[in-house]
């Protein structure tokens, strides 16, 4: 496969070259074709970054029988020639090197955080990479990581320098090439032809291992979400609810109305007190006697799914992501209706949710007592709140979005104060701590949540310029470890429900419950039904009594408990 080839070492000076009585050469560096070179990176990557595949097929099909293996086998044969078909369309003798090296770095940290995190690398994993702000990013740099890159992208990239590629005549080339992807092609047809009916049975009943092949994984789907993003980029978004106004119950109202939705961030409902936790992570809101919703399911397993879904008219039940980031929210409905609204933040962003309307991003002010000069505790949110209430006299939905439980670096989500279940871990390389140790620091980041929403509720009572309630809903939840599984973010149809059992709860002033009709007894009666992100939309407008015909009573959580 490799021939010895020999460069010339850089000109010495006339002494020395006189004294050795020669030419001084380099040491040698094999000599290798761009076909040859492809076939190599392909076959690094189908045996050293593809553990995650392999060890899901095995799970699935069983390692004790010997079918497996033939399986085994055909998909090795099939995973490595695709990979070659990808590399041969792409890679060339003056860009092969640059292509690769980045590929392999790439792939060392893609397959860090598959192995380490069973995360599976799909339009929606991706869409979340490409949204990560740089204070995200380096939360997730650690010691493995870095080990990781220098294991599966630094020493193949160094050895792949080390190689000179062969130029050739044009001709060659084009033969050469033509070959590599007519062989590829053939190999992948072969190799499922041997094991069709295996591998079509596979693929239907679990079809998120496809996002299991690395490279494959993150660079189809990659491909698949700037396509996306930039066919809707420069598209104005549709309207939605244009015939929305105010329902006759305003008429002759004393005060202004005021709805603060409080959008969480990564809580889950397992591990919240007033669901029946064995641990009270809810104590302040117990003693509030909030409206508790036990069975609340979210919209996606992360934030660039989760929380333009539940302010979409579409939700899950018709889910549709291109129609959901192509048409207007419930902030964007209110707005019509008569409502102002103000979407204030402490995270990445509304996901478009705010698009044309006020927002304020409030993870870099510059408190104190609250921010650390990288992140700012989800006090910041409500800080400020009266002068945002004596700026806005009419009527009002303030929309917080908070950090939460961000994982994973979960014991930098709260104050010293609330560290309360301990040991901890104080790390965000989670591979360094014991489950014990991440459940604990997740359950302090909930107690501080308890304590946020209990002091958002505080000032709500405390102001008397408006009829205020209160809706707190988390968009996705989290898993710690069960089943291998940290974080969230999985494909929706396999993501336990750990990620998609979320907390919610409710809180509405006398003042509120009585000019809108509000029977929170009844409330309180019906609260252990089922309910879903869906209803977040049409709940909002119910409870506000916006009419428009794209409001739907079946999914508004107080109609049956109003008057």
């Amino acid at each position: 496969m490799f021939k010895p080839y020999l460069i010339p070492a850089a000109a010495q000076s006339s002494e020395i070259q006189s004294s050795l009585g020669s030419t001084a050469y380099a040491l040698p560096r094999p000599a290798i074709s761009t076909e040859r070179l492809i076939v190599l990176a392909s076959l690094f990557f189908t045996v050293f970054c593809n553990q995650s595949f392999w060890r899901s097929i095995l799970e699935h099909q069983g390692a004790e029988h010997a079918a497996t293996w033939l399986f085994c086998s055909a998909l090795f044969i099939v995973v490595t020639a695709m990979h070659c078909l990808l590399l041969g369309l792409v890679v060339h003798r003056r860009t092969a090197k640059p292509i690769l090296a980045a590929l392999f770095l790439m792939t060392a940290g893609v397959v860090h955080y598959m192995q380490d995190y069973k995360v599976f690398f799909d339009p929606g994993m991706l869409r979340n990479v490409l949204h990560t702000d740089i204070k995200e990013a380096r939360e997730l740099l650690s010691f493995s990581l870095l080990r990781d890159l220098a294991l599966l992208g630094i020493l193949p990239t160094m050895l792949m320098m080390r190689l000179h590629i062969t130029e050739r005549p044009w001709r060659v080339a084009v033969i050469a090439r033509a070959a590599l992807l007519i062989g590829s092609f053939a190999l992948v047809l072969a190799g499922l032809g041997l094991q069709f009916q295996n591998a079509s049975a596979l693929l239907r009943n679990h079809k998120e291992i496809r996002y299991l092949v690395t490279p494959g994984n993150y660079l189809t789907s990659a491909v698949g979400v700037l396509l996306a993003d930039n066919a809707g980029k420069h598209a104005a978004r549709l309207p939605v609810g244009e015939d929305a106004r105010l329902g006759s119950s305003w008429t002759g109202r004393r005060k202004p109305a005021l709805l603060v939705v409080v959008v969480g961030e990564t809580a889950r409902a397992a591990n919240w007190g007033l669901n029946g936790y064995a641990r009270q992570t809810t104590p302040e809101l117990a003693g509030l006697g909030v409206l508790n919703f036990p069975h609340v399911t979210s919209c996606g397993s992360n934030t660039e799914v989760s929380v333009p879904c539940m302010f979409s008219p579409f939700g899950r039940k018709d889910y549709d992501e291109k129609k959901i980031h192509r048409h207007e929210s419930l902030l964007h409905v209110l707005e019509r209706g008569g409502i102002k609204t103000l979407w204030r933040d402490n995270q990445s962003g509304c996901k478009g949710v705010c698009d044309g309307l006020e927002s304020q991003q409030l993870d870099q002010a510059r408190d104190p007592a609250l921010c650390n000069g990288e992140r700012c505790l989800d006090e910041i949110l409500i800080d400020g709140l009266e002068a945002e209430l004596d700026r806005n006299k009419g009527n009002l939905v303030i929309v917080l979005h908070q950090l939460g439980n961000h994982g994973p670096a979960y014991s930098q989500r709260y104050p010293d104060a609330f560290r309360q279940f301990t040991p901890t871990c104080d790390t965000a390389d989670l591979g360094k701590c014991s489950r014990e140790q991440i459940v604990n620091s997740y359950d302090n980041a909930l107690l501080y949540t308890d304590h946020f929403l209990a002091q958002a509720i505080a000032r709500l009572k405390a102001q008397t310029s408006h009829d205020a309630a209160l809706v707190y809903v988390s968009d996705h939840g989290e898993s710690l470890g069960e089943n291998g599984f940290y974080l969230h973010g999985l494909p929706y149809a396999i993501a336990p429900r750990e990620q998609t059992g979320v907390p919610m709860v409710a809180w509405f002033s006398p003042g509120f419950s009585s000019s809108f009709g509000i029977d929170a007894d009844c409330l309180k009666r019906n609260a252990d039904a089922p309910i879903s992100h869906d209803y977040l939309f049409h709940s909002v407008l119910g409870m506000l009594a916006v009419d428009t015909t794209v409001y739907d009573k079946a999914y508004d959580f107080t109609a049956k408990c109003r008057n």
